[in-house]
Protein backbone atom coordinates (compact mmCIF):
# COMPACT_ATOMS: atom_id res chain seq x y z
CA UNK A 1 0.00 0.00 0.00
CA UNK A 2 3.05 2.48 0.80
CA UNK A 3 4.21 1.49 -2.56
CA UNK A 4 1.23 2.06 -4.58
CA UNK A 5 0.49 5.58 -2.87
CA UNK A 6 4.73 6.45 -3.09
CA UNK A 7 4.53 5.39 -7.45
CA UNK A 8 1.27 7.20 -7.58
CA UNK A 9 2.60 10.47 -6.12
CA UNK A 10 5.59 10.26 -8.53
CA UNK A 11 3.46 9.65 -11.62
CA UNK A 12 1.78 12.90 -10.65
CA UNK A 13 4.82 14.72 -11.45
CA UNK A 14 6.45 14.58 -7.67
CA UNK A 15 9.95 14.01 -7.12
CA UNK A 16 11.22 10.23 -5.96
CA UNK A 17 12.11 12.07 -2.60
CA UNK A 18 9.32 14.20 -2.15
CA UNK A 19 6.92 11.68 -2.92
CA UNK A 20 8.78 9.30 -0.14
CA UNK A 21 8.14 12.05 2.31
CA UNK A 22 4.41 12.58 0.83
CA UNK A 23 3.32 8.90 1.05
CA UNK A 24 5.24 8.81 4.47
CA UNK A 25 2.99 11.56 5.91
CA UNK A 26 -0.01 10.16 4.48
CA UNK A 27 0.21 6.85 6.22
CA UNK A 28 0.75 8.21 9.42
CA UNK A 29 -1.88 10.05 9.18
CA UNK A 30 -3.77 7.15 8.14
CA UNK A 31 -2.52 4.89 11.05
CA UNK A 32 -3.51 7.99 13.40
CA UNK A 33 -7.02 7.67 12.00
CA UNK A 34 -7.25 4.12 12.67
CA UNK A 35 -5.87 4.54 15.92
CA UNK A 36 -8.48 7.02 16.60
CA UNK A 37 -11.35 4.51 15.20
CA UNK A 38 -9.64 1.59 17.58
CA UNK A 39 -10.04 3.78 20.32
CA UNK A 40 -13.59 4.33 19.94
CA UNK A 41 -14.12 1.43 19.29
CA UNK A 42 -12.30 0.17 22.25
CA UNK A 43 -14.05 2.36 24.60
CA UNK A 44 -17.51 2.57 23.05
CA UNK A 45 -18.23 -1.00 22.27
CA UNK A 46 -15.48 -3.47 23.99
CA UNK A 47 -15.65 -1.83 27.28
CA UNK A 48 -19.44 -1.13 27.66
CA UNK A 49 -19.96 -4.70 26.28
CA UNK A 50 -17.33 -5.81 28.95
CA UNK A 51 -19.10 -3.20 31.62
CA UNK A 52 -22.39 -5.07 30.87
CA UNK A 53 -21.49 -8.64 30.92
CA UNK A 54 -19.95 -8.32 34.23
CA UNK A 55 -23.01 -6.46 35.39
CA UNK A 56 -25.10 -9.11 34.79
CA UNK A 57 -22.74 -11.78 36.27
CA UNK A 58 -23.86 -13.04 39.60
CA UNK A 59 -20.34 -12.94 40.40
CA UNK A 60 -18.82 -10.37 42.97
CA UNK A 61 -15.43 -10.04 40.77
CA UNK A 62 -16.92 -8.50 37.76
CA UNK A 63 -18.44 -5.53 39.54
CA UNK A 64 -15.67 -5.07 41.67
CA UNK A 65 -12.51 -4.70 38.45
CA UNK A 66 -15.51 -1.91 36.96
CA UNK A 67 -15.00 -0.34 40.34
CA UNK A 68 -11.20 -0.48 40.04
CA UNK A 69 -11.61 0.74 36.46
CA UNK A 70 -9.52 -2.24 34.86
CA UNK A 71 -11.42 -2.87 31.55
CA UNK A 72 -11.43 1.33 31.26
CA UNK A 73 -7.67 0.98 31.98
CA UNK A 74 -7.08 -1.69 29.52
CA UNK A 75 -9.21 -0.25 26.58
CA UNK A 76 -6.21 2.92 26.25
CA UNK A 77 -3.92 -0.15 24.78
CA UNK A 78 -6.67 -0.15 21.58
CA UNK A 79 -4.50 2.48 19.77
CA UNK A 80 -0.96 1.30 20.53
CA UNK A 81 -0.99 -1.65 19.25
CA UNK A 82 -2.39 0.13 15.67
CA UNK A 83 0.36 2.42 15.39
CA UNK A 84 2.81 -0.61 17.00
CA UNK A 85 1.72 -2.97 14.16
CA UNK A 86 1.25 -0.76 11.53
CA UNK A 87 4.97 1.79 11.81
CA UNK A 88 7.08 -1.03 9.67
CA UNK A 89 4.39 -0.44 6.96
CA UNK A 90 4.85 3.11 6.97
CA UNK A 91 8.04 3.73 8.06
CA UNK A 92 9.41 1.11 6.90
CA UNK A 93 12.73 2.98 4.83
CA UNK A 94 13.29 4.66 7.94
CA UNK A 95 14.49 2.17 10.48
CA UNK A 96 15.14 4.55 13.07
CA UNK A 97 11.94 6.28 12.74
CA UNK A 98 10.47 2.66 12.70
CA UNK A 99 12.39 2.14 16.21
CA UNK A 100 11.56 4.95 17.52
CA UNK A 101 7.46 5.10 17.29
CA UNK A 102 7.50 1.16 18.36
CA UNK A 103 9.78 1.96 21.20
CA UNK A 104 7.69 4.99 22.62
CA UNK A 105 4.40 2.49 21.49
CA UNK A 106 5.94 -0.21 23.92
CA UNK A 107 6.66 2.63 26.76
CA UNK A 108 3.02 3.14 26.54
CA UNK A 109 1.89 -0.29 26.24
CA UNK A 110 4.05 -0.98 29.44
CA UNK A 111 2.03 2.12 31.35
CA UNK A 112 -0.79 0.59 30.68
CA UNK A 113 -0.39 -2.86 31.58
CA UNK A 114 1.42 -1.72 34.93
CA UNK A 115 -1.88 0.42 35.51
CA UNK A 116 -4.43 -2.47 34.55
CA UNK A 117 -2.11 -4.59 37.24
CA UNK A 118 -1.94 -1.98 39.95
CA UNK A 119 -6.30 -2.25 39.18
CA UNK A 120 -6.68 -5.97 39.41
CA UNK A 121 -4.29 -5.99 42.76
CA UNK A 122 -6.85 -3.35 44.22
CA UNK A 123 -9.68 -5.24 43.46
CA UNK A 124 -8.06 -8.43 44.77
CA UNK A 125 -7.63 -6.42 47.73
CA UNK A 126 -11.21 -5.58 48.37
CA UNK A 127 -12.71 -9.20 46.96
CA UNK A 128 -10.60 -11.00 49.81
CA UNK A 129 -11.50 -8.21 52.45
CA UNK A 130 -15.15 -8.76 51.91
CA UNK A 131 -14.23 -12.18 53.12
CA UNK A 132 -13.99 -13.33 56.71
CA UNK A 133 -10.46 -14.11 56.21
CA UNK A 134 -9.64 -10.74 54.87
CA UNK A 135 -10.25 -9.14 58.54
CA UNK A 136 -7.10 -11.68 59.66
CA UNK A 137 -4.59 -10.91 56.76
CA UNK A 138 -2.80 -7.15 56.56
CA UNK A 139 -3.50 -7.15 52.73
CA UNK A 140 -2.18 -3.69 52.49
CA UNK A 141 0.73 -4.36 53.06
CA UNK A 142 1.24 -7.21 50.81
CA UNK A 143 -0.92 -5.56 47.59
CA UNK A 144 2.23 -2.21 48.08
CA UNK A 145 4.84 -5.47 47.97
CA UNK A 146 3.10 -6.70 44.74
CA UNK A 147 3.03 -3.00 43.40
CA UNK A 148 6.55 -2.68 44.39
CA UNK A 149 7.76 -5.79 42.44
CA UNK A 150 5.63 -4.83 39.61
CA UNK A 151 7.07 -1.33 39.52
CA UNK A 152 10.67 -2.56 39.46
CA UNK A 153 9.97 -5.16 36.38
CA UNK A 154 8.43 -2.44 34.81
CA UNK A 155 10.99 0.51 34.92
CA UNK A 156 13.75 -2.39 34.22
CA UNK A 157 11.48 -3.21 30.76
CA UNK A 158 11.28 0.64 29.89
CA UNK A 159 15.11 1.26 30.70
CA UNK A 160 16.03 -1.74 28.15
CA UNK A 161 13.97 -0.76 25.74
CA UNK A 162 15.42 2.84 25.83
CA UNK A 163 19.10 1.75 25.79
CA UNK A 164 18.19 -1.29 23.16
CA UNK A 165 19.48 -4.23 25.56
CA UNK A 166 18.25 -6.98 26.84
CA UNK A 167 16.02 -7.11 30.11
CA UNK A 168 18.44 -10.34 31.48
CA UNK A 169 21.51 -8.08 31.03
CA UNK A 170 20.05 -5.81 33.64
CA UNK A 171 19.12 -8.21 36.25
CA UNK A 172 22.72 -9.58 36.26
CA UNK A 173 23.81 -6.10 36.87
CA UNK A 174 21.53 -5.71 39.79
CA UNK A 175 23.47 -8.45 41.63
CA UNK A 176 26.80 -5.65 42.00
CA UNK A 177 24.18 -3.41 43.22
CA UNK A 178 22.20 -5.39 46.12
CA UNK A 179 23.84 -3.52 48.73
CA UNK A 180 22.97 -0.24 47.73
CA UNK A 181 19.33 -1.57 47.08
CA UNK A 182 18.96 -2.46 50.27
CA UNK A 183 19.93 0.20 51.59
CA UNK A 184 17.32 2.30 49.41
CA UNK A 185 14.66 -0.24 50.14
CA UNK A 186 15.79 -0.50 53.93
CA UNK A 187 12.51 0.66 55.19
CA UNK A 188 9.64 -1.32 52.99
CA UNK A 189 11.83 -4.42 53.67
CA UNK A 190 11.38 -4.33 57.47
CA UNK A 191 7.84 -3.72 56.49
CA UNK A 192 7.37 -6.16 54.41
CA UNK A 193 8.76 -8.45 57.36
CA UNK A 194 7.14 -6.51 60.09
CA UNK A 195 3.59 -7.08 58.19
CA UNK A 196 4.31 -10.64 57.81
CA UNK A 197 4.73 -11.15 61.54
CA UNK A 198 1.96 -8.62 62.72
CA UNK A 199 -0.51 -10.99 60.01
CA UNK A 200 0.68 -14.51 60.80
CA UNK A 201 0.70 -13.34 64.65
CA UNK A 202 -2.31 -11.22 64.58
CA UNK A 203 -0.70 -8.76 66.46
CA UNK A 204 -3.08 -5.96 64.86
CA UNK A 205 -5.00 -5.31 61.70
CA UNK A 206 -7.59 -2.49 60.57
CA UNK A 207 -10.47 -1.17 63.23
CA UNK A 208 -7.99 -2.32 66.14
CA UNK A 209 -7.68 0.15 68.93
CA UNK A 210 -4.13 0.68 69.67
CA UNK A 211 -2.37 2.54 72.09
CA UNK A 212 1.76 3.56 71.78
CA UNK A 213 2.73 6.33 74.57
CA UNK A 214 5.95 6.70 72.37
CA UNK A 215 4.36 7.54 69.36
CA UNK A 216 1.41 9.33 71.10
CA UNK A 217 -0.82 7.25 69.34
CA UNK A 218 -4.31 6.51 70.97
CA UNK A 219 -6.63 5.70 69.01
CA UNK A 220 -8.41 3.15 66.24
CA UNK A 221 -6.02 1.65 63.19
CA UNK A 222 -7.00 2.65 59.80
CA UNK A 223 -4.55 1.38 57.74
CA UNK A 224 -1.41 -0.97 57.98
CA UNK A 225 0.87 -0.27 55.37
CA UNK A 226 3.92 -1.64 54.04
CA UNK A 227 6.10 1.15 55.60
CA UNK A 228 3.59 2.85 57.87
CA UNK A 229 0.48 2.41 60.05
CA UNK A 230 -2.19 4.85 59.91
CA UNK A 231 -3.79 5.20 63.73
CA UNK A 232 -6.37 8.04 64.13
CA UNK A 233 -6.43 9.30 67.55
CA UNK A 234 -9.91 10.11 69.34
CA UNK A 235 -9.10 13.71 68.86
CA UNK A 236 -9.26 12.51 65.41
CA UNK A 237 -5.67 13.62 64.55
CA UNK A 238 -3.75 11.15 62.39
CA UNK A 239 -0.55 9.42 64.04
CA UNK A 240 1.52 8.06 61.41
CA UNK A 241 3.75 4.78 63.15
CA UNK A 242 7.07 2.79 61.21
CA UNK A 243 5.26 -0.94 60.52
CA UNK A 244 8.47 -2.65 61.86
CA UNK A 245 8.06 -0.71 65.39
CA UNK A 246 5.18 -2.63 65.94
CA UNK A 247 7.24 -5.50 66.06
CA UNK A 248 10.37 -3.74 68.01
CA UNK A 249 8.62 -1.50 70.58
CA UNK A 250 5.94 -2.37 73.21
CA UNK A 251 2.00 -1.32 72.36
CA UNK A 252 -1.30 -2.20 73.70
CA UNK A 253 -4.06 -3.94 71.53
CA UNK A 254 -7.29 -3.35 72.72
CA UNK A 255 -9.07 -5.95 70.40
CA UNK A 256 -9.29 -8.74 73.34
CA UNK A 257 -11.61 -6.07 75.61
CA UNK A 258 -13.68 -5.29 71.96
CA UNK A 259 -14.06 -9.18 71.60
CA UNK A 260 -14.90 -9.73 75.08
CA UNK A 261 -18.32 -9.34 76.65
CA UNK A 262 -17.36 -6.74 79.00
CA UNK A 263 -14.85 -3.26 79.89
CA UNK A 264 -13.70 -2.99 83.45
CA UNK A 265 -14.25 -0.29 85.63
CA UNK A 266 -11.06 -0.37 88.28
CA UNK A 267 -11.27 2.66 90.45
CA UNK A 268 -11.29 3.29 94.38
CA UNK A 269 -12.94 5.55 96.50
CA UNK A 270 -10.53 7.28 99.21
CA UNK A 271 -12.12 6.90 102.58
CA UNK A 272 -10.19 8.94 105.61
CA UNK A 273 -9.00 6.89 108.25
CA UNK A 274 -10.74 8.87 111.07
CA UNK A 275 -14.09 8.33 109.89
CA UNK A 276 -13.99 4.39 110.57
CA UNK A 277 -15.38 3.15 113.51
CA UNK A 278 -17.49 0.33 114.81
CA UNK A 279 -21.37 0.59 114.14
CA UNK A 280 -23.34 1.04 116.79
CA UNK A 281 -27.33 0.17 117.86
CA UNK A 282 -28.32 3.35 116.12
CA UNK A 283 -26.26 3.28 112.58
CA UNK A 284 -27.58 -0.39 112.08
CA UNK A 285 -31.33 0.36 112.66
CA UNK A 286 -30.53 3.41 110.42
CA UNK A 287 -28.59 1.16 107.54
CA UNK A 288 -32.16 -1.86 107.86
CA UNK A 289 -33.52 0.53 106.01
CA UNK A 290 -31.68 0.84 103.25
CA UNK A 291 -31.87 -0.87 100.28
CA UNK A 292 -30.35 -4.29 99.99
CA UNK A 293 -28.77 -3.91 103.59
CA UNK A 294 -31.82 -5.54 105.88
CA UNK A 295 -31.19 -9.04 105.01
CA UNK A 296 -27.22 -8.77 105.12
CA UNK A 297 -27.34 -6.97 108.20
CA UNK A 298 -29.69 -9.40 110.01
CA UNK A 299 -27.79 -13.02 108.77
CA UNK A 300 -24.38 -10.69 109.49
CA UNK A 301 -25.74 -9.83 112.92
CA UNK A 302 -26.29 -12.62 113.80
CA UNK A 303 -23.29 -14.83 112.85
CA UNK A 304 -21.19 -12.53 115.05
CA UNK A 305 -23.48 -13.25 118.07
CA UNK A 306 -22.87 -16.98 117.75
CA UNK A 307 -18.83 -16.26 117.52
CA UNK A 308 -18.83 -14.13 120.66
CA UNK A 309 -20.61 -16.77 122.24
CA UNK A 310 -18.66 -19.52 121.07
CA UNK A 311 -15.58 -17.60 121.96
CA UNK A 312 -16.72 -17.93 126.02
CA UNK A 313 -16.30 -14.90 128.47
CA UNK A 314 -12.79 -14.48 128.40
CA UNK A 315 -11.10 -10.87 129.00
CA UNK A 316 -10.93 -10.53 124.98
CA UNK A 317 -14.48 -10.65 124.05
CA UNK A 318 -15.85 -9.35 126.80
CA UNK A 319 -14.46 -6.05 126.78
CA UNK A 320 -13.89 -6.01 122.53
CA UNK A 321 -15.90 -8.08 121.12
CA UNK A 322 -16.03 -9.11 117.74
CA UNK A 323 -18.43 -5.74 115.44
CA UNK A 324 -19.53 -4.22 112.60
CA UNK A 325 -17.45 -1.70 111.05
CA UNK A 326 -18.95 1.18 108.88
CA UNK A 327 -16.65 0.20 106.24
CA UNK A 328 -17.41 -2.83 106.12
CA UNK A 329 -20.56 -2.77 105.74
CA UNK A 330 -20.41 -0.26 103.18
CA UNK A 331 -18.10 -3.00 101.27
CA UNK A 332 -21.08 -4.82 101.74
CA UNK A 333 -23.46 -2.91 100.05
CA UNK A 334 -21.36 -1.79 97.06
CA UNK A 335 -21.39 -5.70 96.50
CA UNK A 336 -25.07 -5.73 96.66
CA UNK A 337 -25.33 -2.75 94.84
CA UNK A 338 -23.23 -3.33 91.76
CA UNK A 339 -25.19 -7.44 91.89
CA UNK A 340 -28.15 -5.42 91.41
CA UNK A 341 -27.14 -3.01 88.55
CA UNK A 342 -28.22 -3.81 85.43
CA UNK A 343 -25.17 -2.89 83.74
CA UNK A 344 -22.76 -4.77 85.27
CA UNK A 345 -21.42 -8.28 83.67
CA UNK A 346 -21.76 -11.03 86.84
CA UNK A 347 -20.13 -13.68 84.85
CA UNK A 348 -16.53 -11.91 84.25
CA UNK A 349 -14.48 -10.71 87.74
CA UNK A 350 -16.26 -9.22 90.16
CA UNK A 351 -14.46 -7.61 93.11
CA UNK A 352 -15.29 -4.95 96.00
CA UNK A 353 -11.96 -4.95 97.84
CA UNK A 354 -9.98 -3.06 100.47
CA UNK A 355 -6.67 -1.87 99.63
CA UNK A 356 -3.43 -1.27 101.79
CA UNK A 357 -3.88 2.16 103.37
CA UNK A 358 -1.78 4.99 102.29
CA UNK A 359 -1.15 8.52 103.61
CA UNK A 360 -4.44 9.90 101.48
CA UNK A 361 -6.47 6.72 103.11
CA UNK A 362 -7.95 3.25 102.56
CA UNK A 363 -8.71 2.78 99.17
CA UNK A 364 -11.85 1.44 98.89
CA UNK A 365 -12.16 -0.17 95.03
CA UNK A 366 -14.75 -1.45 92.59
CA UNK A 367 -13.00 -4.17 90.46
CA UNK A 368 -15.92 -5.33 88.17
CA UNK A 369 -16.83 -5.27 84.13
CA UNK A 370 -19.49 -3.33 82.55
CA UNK A 371 -21.63 -4.97 79.78
CA UNK A 372 -21.26 -1.59 77.59
CA UNK A 373 -17.91 -1.25 76.03
CA UNK A 374 -19.25 1.70 74.07
CA UNK A 375 -16.51 4.50 75.17
CA UNK A 376 -19.73 7.21 76.11
CA UNK A 377 -21.87 4.66 77.53
CA UNK A 378 -18.82 3.45 79.66
CA UNK A 379 -17.84 6.12 81.20
CA UNK A 380 -21.53 7.34 81.98
CA UNK A 381 -22.12 4.04 83.93
CA UNK A 382 -18.95 4.16 85.74
CA UNK A 383 -19.60 7.72 86.37
CA UNK A 384 -23.02 6.67 87.64
CA UNK A 385 -22.03 4.01 90.25
CA UNK A 386 -19.42 6.20 91.93
CA UNK A 387 -21.92 9.08 91.96
CA UNK A 388 -23.86 6.93 94.21
CA UNK A 389 -21.10 5.87 96.28
CA UNK A 390 -19.93 8.91 97.25
CA UNK A 391 -23.17 9.90 97.99
CA UNK A 392 -23.95 7.11 100.33
CA UNK A 393 -20.74 7.09 102.10
CA UNK A 394 -22.95 9.61 105.23
CA UNK A 395 -25.31 7.26 105.57
CA UNK A 396 -22.14 5.19 106.76
CA UNK A 397 -20.57 7.87 109.16
CA UNK A 398 -17.69 7.53 106.82
CA UNK A 399 -16.02 10.68 104.47
CA UNK A 400 -13.98 10.23 102.01
CA UNK A 401 -10.62 11.47 102.00
CA UNK A 402 -10.10 15.41 100.59
CA UNK A 403 -6.48 17.08 100.83
CA UNK A 404 -6.89 20.27 102.93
Amino acid sequence: MFTVFENWLVGQGLRAEFATLGAMAGGAVGVVLLAIIADLLAKRVVLRGMVDLAARTDTEWGDVLTQRRVFHRLAHIAPALVIYSMAPAVLGRSAAATDFVQSACLLYMILVAVSVLDGVLNAAVDLVRATRFGELLLLTSFAQVAKLVLYCLAGIAAVSIVIGESPALLFSGLGAMTAVLMLIFKDPILGFVAGIQLSANQMVRPGDWIEMPKFEADGDVLEVALTTVKVQNFDKTITTIPTYALISESFKNWRGMVESDGRRIKRAINIDLHSIRFCDDEMLARLSGVHFMAEYLAAKRQEIEEWNLRQGEGLATALYPRRLTNIGTLRAYAVAYLRHHPDIHHEMPFLVRQLAPTPHGVPLEVYVFSREQNWVNYEGIQSDIFDHLLAMLPQFDLRPYQVP
